[in-house]
C-alpha cells in the first residue's frame, strides 16, 4: 500500500463552468439597463395608446354611425375637409392601396375618412374611393388625433380594440406604410 495522498483536483474546471452559466445572465442585465437600441423597425410614429370615444356620428348620407361598428378591424383614418384637396385625395388613394396590398388580410383592414368641417364631400371623391367609410366628426373626437401640425397632415391607424396607436407623416412613403401594416397584421392575434 502506498501512503501517497490523492492528487488535488483543480478547481479551474468548476470556475469555468460557473462562468459559463453566469455570463449570459450578467450580459442580459447589462444590455437591458445600459444599452439602448439605436433605431426602430417601424416607419409610422407610435403614439401613446389612447382609447377613442364612441360618439354618435353620421355617414355622408346622414345614416347614424359609430366607430364601434368597425371594432375588430384595423382602421386607417384620414381627417380632412369635405372639400378634399389634392393632399386629401392622395391620402384616400393611399388608404385604398394600402388596404389592397395586404392580400389575404385585406378583410382585416377598414378605411375611414373623418370629415372635419361642414363641407359636403364631392360625389366623385366618395364614389372613387368606394368602400371608405365617410363620416362627419365632431370637435371632441377630432381633438383626440394628435398632430405635429394639423390632423389633416397625417394618416392614422386605430387597432382592433379601438385604440389610436400610430400616425404616418405628411406625404408618407407608401412602401414603408405597407411594411408597417403587414408587420402589425402578422403579429396581431386580433382583428
Amino acid at each position: 500500500m502506498s501512503d501517497a495522498l490523492p492528487k488535488k483536483r483543480s478547481l479551474k474546471s468548476l470556475w469555468l463552468l460557473v462562468a459559463l452559466c453566469v455570463a449570459p445572465v450578467a450580459a442580459s442585465y447589462l444590455l437591458y439597463y445600459f444599452w439602448q437600441p439605436g433605431g426602430t423597425v417601424n416607419y409610422g410614429e407610435l403614439i401613446e395608446l389612447q382609447p377613442l370615444p364612441d360618439p354618435k356620428l353620421a355617414l355622408a348620407g346622414g345614416v347614424p354611425f359609430q366607430l364601434s361598428q368597425l371594432r375588430g378591424k384595423w382602421l386607417l383614418v384620414s381627417v380632412d375637409s369635405g372639400r378634399c384637396d389634392a393632399h386629401c385625395d392622395r391620402k384616400l388613394l393611399y388608404l385604398r392601396q394600402l388596404r389592397l396590398t395586404q392580400g389575404k388580410n385585406t378583410e382585416r383592414v377598414e378605411r375611414l375618412w373623418l370629415v372635419s368641417d361642414d363641407a359636403a364631400p364631392r360625389d366623385e371623391a366618395v364614389s372613387q374611393y368606394q368602400g371608405t367609410w365617410v363620416a362627419r366628426a365632431d370637435a371632441g373626437l377630432l381633438k383626440r388625433f394628435p398632430a405635429q401640425g394639423a390632423a389633416s397632415d397625417h394618416i392614422y391607424l386605430i387597432d382592433p380594440l379601438g385604440n389610436l396607436m400610430m400616425r404616418f407623416p405628411r406625404d408618407p412613403d407608401p412602401r414603408l406604410m405597407i411594411k408597417d401594416l403587414a408587420r402589425l397584421l402578422k403579429a396581431s392575434q386580433i382583428g
